[in-house]
């Protein structure tokens, strides 16, 4: 009898191994994944003022050579990128060769032209340098998401194959005790103890949710959600564009569109203005303590802020195609 208690015991043992060796070695893997670390910020623009942020297009009175034959949204966005005053000459150059052309004219329309060029493709290119800058913190944070989960099913695997243990075991046990004794409270006692192993395998799978320590010094989410005069992290074109609101049509900014959509699918609490949200300062201070969950939902908010800002692009294609239009009326 106290050979198959011994035995149930060492089996237990066993099952309870198995659960904790799945558990062993996060914080030595932790060190040496370097989880507080980010080589996606390659970008070199200065720091600037709110002086230096294009004035708001609604406050423009522009040359009526731009108003009747540009739209507003492209004239908002030749703003946005400091193409105003360069456009408003090549148009009345355009004009003025129209209706007495020159070889002088001519090449002064090509200068414009170039000047315009690369003014388009220096925005296209911030673009595209801001967006993968971004789309490198949502993988980041992915891959970490995708570790923990990992983790987690190791040891929901651990814990799966400890109950199923702890269950044969301790069913061959009971049956064997059962047999071989006429005293109850030993049977009893064996099977509460079963029961008490099995519940508390059972609680850990419930609770299985890993953190770690995850930051992000860097943080493009929160001058998205502090919706200020000047980005940190967002160049002065590019954040003219996604904070540009006009008072006129009652249409809000692309940023806060973008911080409406996270509180309305629950992505962040509606709670703005509530200090003691944990959840508001892991996303949008430095970091900390992140589940698995948390990682992916700050991936998509990563992603999301990226879908807007190559928005910019389809401004660009609509300016570029009307500057065209203009050259070969």
């Amino acid at each position: 009898m106290n050979i198959i208690k011994k035995n149930f015991a060492i089996w237990t043992i066993v099952a309870m191994n198995l659960v904790l060796t799945s558990c062993a070695g996060l914080k030595n893997s932790q060190q040496a994944l370097q989880f507080d670390k980010s080589y996606c910020n390659k970008q070199t623009f200065s720091s600037y003022t709110k002086d230096d942020v294009p004035k708001p297009f609604h406050e423009l009175k522009p040359d009526t050579a731009l108003t009747n034959r540009f739209s507003d949204q492209s004239l908002n966005i030749a703003n946005a990128i400091g193409l105003i005053d360069v456009l408003t000459k090549y148009t009345h150059l355009q004009i003025d060769y129209s209706s007495n052309p020159t070889l002088e004219k001519k090449v002064d329309l090509l200068e414009y032209s170039q000047h315009i060029n690369q003014k388009l493709n220096i925005a296209s290119l911030e673009i595209s340098a801001l967006a993968s800058q971004l789309d490198c913190e949502e993988e980041r944070a992915n891959q970490f998401a995708y570790y923990l989960k990992e983790r987690e099913a190791k040891t929901e695997k651990g814990l799966i194959i400890g109950s199923i243990i702890v269950g044969a075991a301790g069913a061959v046990v009971t049956e064997v005790i059962s047999n071989n004794s006429s005293n109850e409270k030993i049977t009893t006692g064996l099977t509460i103890g079963i029961s008490l192993t099995e519940a508390t395998l059972g609680a850990l799978m419930l609770i299985n949710k890993r953190k770690i320590e995850f930051y992000h010094n860097d943080n493009a989410l929160t001058d998205i959600w502090k919706n200020s005069d000047v980005s940190n992290y967002f160049p002065s074109s590019i954040w003219y564009y996604l904070t540009y609101e006009n008072p006129n049509n009652n249409e809000k900014s692309l940023a806060k569109l973008l911080v409406d959509k996270w509180m309305l699918f629950g992505q962040i609490s509606s709670e703005k203005e509530n200090s003691n949200n944990k959840k508001i300062e892991l996303y949008f201070g430095k970091g900390g303590q992140y589940r698995a969950d948390d990682l992916q939902n700050r991936a998509d908010m990563l992603d999301q802020t990226e879908a807007y800002v190559t928005l910019m692009k389809q401004d660009l294609k609509i300016l570029a195609y009307e500057i065209e239009k203009l050259y070969f009326k």
